[in-house]
């Protein structure tokens, strides 16, 4: 079955057929109505592909993360999922940290095979990043390269909110264990905590390690030599394994030591363990880097601003007690 035999059974013409089937808001109720019983009569489904092939594209969006290990990635691929689908595309996920030579020859090849990249690749050479985008069109997120869109969750800021309140209450010593080596987004959330440091608190750096679990249980003992009284871990899944370590050892926190993680999604707030997170909204920011996306693709020019930041809000717990 064609599309000129469901206009034929419903008495309208092909466009207005085709105008009920691809931008329904267009014809009217009744007319829409008449063409969708024509085609459920007939059993006829709209091709996607030759749609899309008809319009010069493939109709489909890459999602690129580094790794499924880290749980800021899991939200980022569900709000960009959401936004494609709400700008009727279709989204693939691809794990890519973009780093050897044959994982930046499979992501040129993905260019050839989609429209368009979300992309989170926080170690990939910033010259590589700016060639595949001379391909197709692309938002970093948590990355930002001059000349490219992105969207970012503005944690730099919230972490020196963060390190502002815990030297007003006293700490002369903190501890930050960095991310994955090379992270873009690991160095400014050092320079931030650093800065709101200053001259009145050390700061201590561990690291850089994974961004999971078993990073905070083999960070434990490094910790407690440190003698810092308050620590900041670049993710909650490392803050989760630095609690269940410091548990066994007899520390507690916060009463021993205060823990803060640069967001909370491993386990929601974290509440009821006694950790300092920033509140990170990174299903928000997947679906802002999506819909920046679509709109690159719908006009064919870059966003204004090019850099989007994502408000990252700071959750105290507990009174801040003086170290």
């Amino acid at each position: 079955m064609t599309l000129a035999d469901v206009a034929a059974l419903a008495g309208v013409s092909k466009a207005t057929a085709s105008r009920a089937m691809n931008q329904p808001q267009l014809v009217a109720p009744a007319t829409r109505r008449r063409v969708e019983e024509a085609a459920a009569t007939l059993g006829f489904s709209v091709n996607r592909a030759a749609r899309a092939l008809a319009k010069g594209s493939t109709g489909l969006v890459s999602i690129v993360v580094p790794t499924l290990e880290n749980t800021f990635f899991t939200p980022i691929i569900q709000g960009a999922q959401r936004a494609a689908e709400a700008g009727d595309l279709h989204a693939t996920v691809a794990v890519l940290p973009g780093e050897t030579e044959a994982e930046r020859e499979r992501l040129m090849r993905l260019a050839d095979q989609v429209d368009g990249f979300v992309l989170a690749s926080p170690r990939s050479s910033g010259t590589f990043l700016r060639s595949l985008a001379e391909r197709k069109p692309l938002v970093t997120v948590d990355r930002q390269i001059e000349g490219l869109p992105s969207v970012i969750a503005d944690t730099p800021k919230a972490l020196s909110g963060l390190v502002s309140g815990l030297v007003a209450a006293g700490h002369t010593r903190i501890a930050y264990v960095g991310g994955p080596e090379g992270s873009w987004m690991d160095g400014r959330r050092f320079r931030a905590i650093e800065a709101a440091a200053g001259d009145s608190c050390d700061v201590v750096v561990l690291g850089p390690v994974p961004p999971v679990f078993r990073s905070g249980v083999a960070l434990a003992r490094e910790l407690a030599a440190t003698r810092a009284t308050a620590v900041i871990v670049y993710a909650s899944a490392i803050a989760l394994g630095l609690l269940f370590a410091l548990e066994r050892e007899g520390v507690a926190v916060p009463g021993d030591l205060t823990v803060a993680s640069a967001d909370d999604l491993a386990v929601g707030l974290l509440e009821g363990l006694g950790v300092t997170a920033l509140h990170v909204d990174a299903d928000r920011v997947g679906e802002t880097a999506m819909s920046t996306l679509l709109a690159m693709l719908s006009t064919g020019s870059a966003p204004a601003p090019l850099h989007q930041r994502v408000a990252v809000p700071l959750h105290w717990p507990h009174a801040e007690p003086a170290p």
